[in-house]
Order: structure tokens, then C-alpha cells, then sequence
């Protein structure tokens, strides 16, 4: 039951003068009545600051934010190199970028430069089963338990799912060795 309905119906069951009833509508309708609630509204700031509350910066401060304005853009870059210099403190780190891809960045020819340069210096493979013979199966699957931690089930629907990798970050001579006994066993496996 709302509010409107239960002042009408305490107005209307007494018998009362016309200005008590018009006095309880205005009361019900009057935007007064929010305002005395006592309630307090909380004002959002500008801006959230998580630090909170800070002084005003000094006439120092501001002098020199408007001196540093009004330097050639060659001198602003300047001024971290030399503050850290000042301050005693080391310059910071580049954060590497290896392992990212940003996509090809330069023409054809840089790319394929790139590409190659990315095979010459990759250190760490992984062995791929790609293929292998049905009659080989079972070979196959004694051959990858002695190189895995595997149980004879997962072996099994391991080599079922080729081509799958079958083991990571392996050093070259690893790779070719494991990849020689799956050639022995009577599989196809590669280095990726």
C-alpha cells in the first residue's frame, strides 16, 4: 500500500475540516519534506585523487613549470636524463619486447630478414609426431613412454591424435635424438 493511499484513508476516516485534509496533501507533496529528512547527499570530487587532499604547489614550483614550458622540445627531453643524473638515481629499464608480435613492421624484404634471423637464433624446440605407421603403433607408443612421464593409456591417445607435439623446450641434440627414435620406431616426427 502506498503512502498516498494510506494518508487518503487516514484523512477520509476522520471526520476533519477541509483545511486539515489539504494541509496532510500538502505536506504528502511538498519537496520540504525531503529536505528535513536530515539525510546528506554526498558530493563526487572533479577528481578522484587516491592520495588524497594536496597543498597547492609553492611559487617556486610554479615558476619553474613555466620556465620548463617554454623550452625547445631538443631541451625537454633533456631534463629526465639529467634529473636522474642529479639525483644520484640509475635510468630505467627497457622493457623487452621478445615474444611479442607486433606484426610485420617494414617492407617484404625486412620481414623475411627478420624471419630468418628468428630461426638462426632459436634455441629451444619442440618435437612433433606428424604421422605414423599402423603397424608401428605399438613401437611408437613404448618409444614415447621412455622419453615422456606418460602412462600406457595416455601414450596411446596421445599417438591417436597425431599430429601432436609431443614434447617442449628441448635443447637441438634432444629434439634430433628423439625424433631419430621415432624414425627408428617407424613414425615421421619433426622439430617446431
Amino acid at each position: 500500500m502506498s503512502l498516498c493511499t494510506i494518508a487518503r484513508r487516514l484523512c477520509l476516516s476522520r471526520s476533519t475540516s477541509g483545511s486539515r485534509l489539504s494541509t496532510v496533501w500538502a505536506h504528502l507533496y511538498s519537496t520540504e519534506v525531503a529536505k528535513d529528512t536530515g539525510t546528506k547527499k554526498y558530493k563526487y570530487p572533479d577528481v578522484y585523487d587516491p592520495y588524497g587532499a594536496m597543498p597547492p604547489p609553492s611559487e617556486k614550483v610554479v615558476d619553474l613549470a613555466d620556465r620548463i614550458a617554454v623550452l625547445p622540445p631538443e631541451e625537454i627531453k633533456q631534463i629526465a636524463p639529467a634529473l636522474l643524473f642529479r639525483l644520484n638515481q640509475e635510468p630505467p629499464q627497457a622493457i623487452s619486447g621478445q615474444g611479442f608480435s607486433f606484426g610485420p613492421q617494414g617492407g617484404s624484404g625486412a620481414g623475411a630478414a627478420k624471419a630468418e634471423e628468428k630461426k638462426a637464433e632459436k634455441t629451444v624446440f619442440d618435437v612433433k609426431l606428424e604421422k605414423f605407421d599402423a603397424a608401428a603403433k605399438i613401437k611408437i607408443i613404448k618409444e614415447i613412454r621412455t622419453f615422456t612421464d606418460l602412462g600406457l593409456k595416455e601414450a596411446k591417445e596421445l599417438v591417436e591424435k597425431a599430429p601432436v607435439v609431443l614434447k617442449q623446450s628441448l635443447t637441438k641434440e634432444e629434439a634430433e635424438a628423439i625424433i631419430e627414435k621415432i624414425k627408428t620406431a617407424g613414425g615421421v616426427a619433426v622439430m617446431v
